[in-house]
């Protein structure tokens, strides 16, 4: 198994730029068809992909903030799931134009100053706050790396790169509670295995009260939502900064949260 994963790793370990912008690292596809097929892909067989996927779900429910683990846990099970997300996307206005324009959310890409400028109330400006309140940097999202098709790759970054949005949207925050509940959230909403094992075993690492309070308001109210709203993949956020927050979750039919779960872990 070892000899398996040896290749695999030391291209993971070895891959230059990891830390570069979302921006500098487009998802299209290689002209001559040969080699990786986008920025930082590493191609995989079968077997390799169910050794990383075993390892990396392990890794990640020791330790959830271990969102490489994580990362490399989506990309290694979403496959039919992307392919479901992506046709849902091409189905829709809005989401085949996220398709066809391949918009990328890093502080490269973002005006953080217009964001600022924005009115208190809107989607734009309550971005940023959460940024700032949390601590949080859209440039720490990996790139895709084990995902074989170049769509189904930018189907799965940008997943990734709107999860802020969508604890914004949710009026989560990101500690283990706020977390788990997203994950319910983003279940229910993609299907992705990755956030079903999330959804589930996250809960192990809380406390009694805050079990308690999840299991009986919280998650209902996280799949209540998750149902009613349209896929989230499909909002072109960019597009939607000055649009207030109150408007665009009347739109998806976000209801508040049945409490503030700020001082809960």
């Amino acid at each position: 198994m070892a000899n398996l994963l040896r290749p695999v790793l030391r291209r993971l370990c070895g891959l230059p730029g990891l830390q570069r912008p979302a921006a500098e690292m487009p998802l299209r596809a290689r002209s001559d068809g040969a080699g990786p097929l986008y920025s930082h892909h590493i191609p995989t067989s079968p077997l390799q992909k169910a050794l990383l996927a075993a390892g990396s779900a392990a890794m990640a429910l020791y330790n959830p903030y271990r969102h490489d683990m994580v990362a490399v846990l989506g990309e290694t099970t979403g496959h039919r799931t992307l392919k479901v997300l992506r046709d849902q996307m091409r189905r829709d206005p809005e989401g085949a134009q996220i398709l066809q324009e391949r918009p990328r959310i890093s502080t490269s890409t973002l005006d953080l100053g217009k964001l600022q400028s924005l009115p208190e109330g809107s989607l734009g400006r309550e971005y940023l706050r959460f940024l700032d309140v949390n601590r949080v940097s859209p440039d720490t999202r990996a790139p895709t790396r084990f995902v074989d098709d170049e769509e189904l790759a930018y189907v799965i970054q940008r997943y990734r790169e709107v999860h802020d949005m969508l604890h914004t949207l949710l009026g989560m925050p990101t500690n283990i509670l706020g977390e788990i509940v997203v994950k319910w959230f983003e279940a229910v909403q993609t299907g992705l295995p990755m956030c079903i094992l999330g959804a589930f075993f996250g809960p192990i690492r809380l406390g009694t009260q805050s079990l308690q309070v999840l299991v009986s308001e919280l998650i209902p109210w996280a799949i209540q939502n998750g149902r009613r709203a349209p896929c989230v993949l499909n909002l072109y956020y960019e597009r939607r900064w000055e649009q207030s927050l109150r408007a665009l979750r009347e739109e998806l039919g976000i209801t508040a949260p049945p409490m503030h779960v700020q001082g809960l872990a």
